[in-house]
């Protein structure tokens, strides 16, 4: 198989705002249901165990050193049977990856970079090679943040065994999704290479998800598109409006760097209910406001971002529940392309979008901390046709009118060209549509 080039960016939703190192089987099937019933006709269709679902010990607020992860006669990571029972047995995932793809979803899982500490120490056969994991490790190069694991030696052809047996398991789980930890911070060209190498000889196709992002240079592109479906631009993102705000400008810079299948990703969406056992604050609903949170989806749309929901479904208030099932949400991803940041002078900010179907899409953000009242040069975002131009979020219609001086709400926009007249309260966005002619 090869390593899965998505049309559109993948959606669905991840364990770790809401439930960190720590997720039950009950909840991702919790969230599952709630996914496949209300949100799979919008295009969420991915459900993603985040870290740590080898670890008996884990919980809330970081990691445990020297953990007892639960693993193979391999060295490879297996579900902790308490909070998986279905994995009883040497089952593995499959069994709660067949209730997943019973639901019409996919299913995906965190993997880390490297082999686990507990392996090395026991020195474990590594499938497919005549080595152990002591053999392969290269204890200098180890992740910044999280204990549990060792780098690889890819020197010794080992390494490359050891990443092809792990992706074995998880092709005979029916994994659909890896969320590939630690390749970016610091850029790990060699375990990207080999882990993607072990995607391309697998029997089953992965989307391949690297992160995090933090600091991610540009100068990395070209590799990125050929070895990951998805990769991070930046640190985990909180439910803080000055986070997404940096992210914005993060997602206009990489934005028009998307391709079919290979979408830089601004990380998962802090929306619904966060932290009933996350790494950062107590059980809330999300701190932004409802125009933050409309603001924050608007950009990730236009940017062609994943879209991976981080709060837990069944707790989720129904309003934010309504903003992810919005028809906005499927008719941009499924049409839009080439999604691009033309305008930033704070606080206002404009986003354009071509659509297969000859639709323009046209974002407007008011970043300010004042309500803005603004006159958008139609041409300029590609609205020249007589068609209706209207607001995907709340159906309303925009006149057009020549603009007859210049005035401060029409910055930018030349005397008799026609406008659009744009009013937004503070960290506002209108996200608007015309049809093709």
């Amino acid at each position: 198989m090869v390593l899965l080039r998505p049309r559109t960016p993948p959606m669905g939703w991840n364990s770790w705002d809401c439930y960190g190192t720590t997720v039950t089987e009950a909840e991702v099937l919790a969230n599952a249901e709630i996914l496949a019933g209300e949100l799979l006709p919008q295009g969420w269709d991915t459900v993603v165990i985040d870290i740590d679902w080898s670890d008996p010990t884990a919980r809330s607020h970081g990691y445990n050193g020297e953990a007892p992860l639960a693993m193979d006669d391999h060295g490879r990571l297996i579900p902790d049977v308490v909070r998986f029972p279905s994995s009883a047995g040497g089952a593995g995932f499959a069994p709660l990856a067949e209730r997943i793809h019973a639901l019409g979803l996919k299913f995906g899982i965190h993997t880390m970079r490297g082999i686990p500490r507990r392996a090395v120490a026991a020195r474990t056969p590594i499938l497919g090679a005549d080595a152990t994991a002591a053999v392969v490790a290269d204890p200098r190069n180890l992740c910044e943040w999280n204990p549990d694991m060792l780098g690889l030696d890819h020197s010794h052809p080992a390494a490359q065994a050891y990443y092809d047996s792990t992706i074995d398991l998880y092709a005979s789980w029916g994994v659909d999704f890896l969320k590939t930890d630690d390749m970016l911070w610091p850029y790990q060209t060699a375990d990207i290479e080999a882990y993607s190498a072990a995607v391309e000889r697998s029997p089953r196709g992965f989307a391949l998800s690297l992160s995090p992002g933090r600091d991610l240079s540009m100068a990395h592109l070209d590799h990125l598109r050929a070895h990951a479906t998805m990769w991070r631009v930046s640190d985990d993102l909180w439910d803080d409006w000055s986070a997404v705000v940096a992210n914005l400008a993060r997602l206009g810079r990489w934005a028009p760097h998307a391709i079919e299948g290979a979408w830089p990703d601004g990380d998962m969406l802090p929306l619904g209910r966060l932290g009933l056992r996350a790494e950062r604050g107590a059980p809330r609903d999300d701190a932004l406001t409802p125009a933050q949170r409309r603001t924050l989806l608007t950009v990730w749309l236009m940017a062609r971002s994943p879209l991976m929901i981080g709060g837990d479904l069944p707790t989720t208030d129904p309003a934010t529940m309504a903003l992810f099932a919005s028809p906005a949400v499927a008719r941009i991803v499924s049409d839009s392309i080439g999604g691009r940041e033309v305008l930033r002078e704070e606080p206002l900010v404009l986003w354009t979008a071509e659509g297969r179907s000859g639709a323009r899409y046209a974002a407007v953000i008011n970043l300010g901390d004042e309500p803005l009242a603004t006159a958008v040069d139609a041409s300029a975002i590609g609205f020249d046709g007589g068609a209706p131009v209207r607001d995907l979020w709340t159906g309303a219609t925009f006149d057009r009118a020549p603009v007859a001086v210049q005035s401060d709400d029409a910055r930018g926009v030349a005397p008799g060209s026609t406008a659009l007249r744009v009013v937004l309260e503070p960290h506002a966005s209108a996200l608007l549509m015309q049809e093709g002619d």
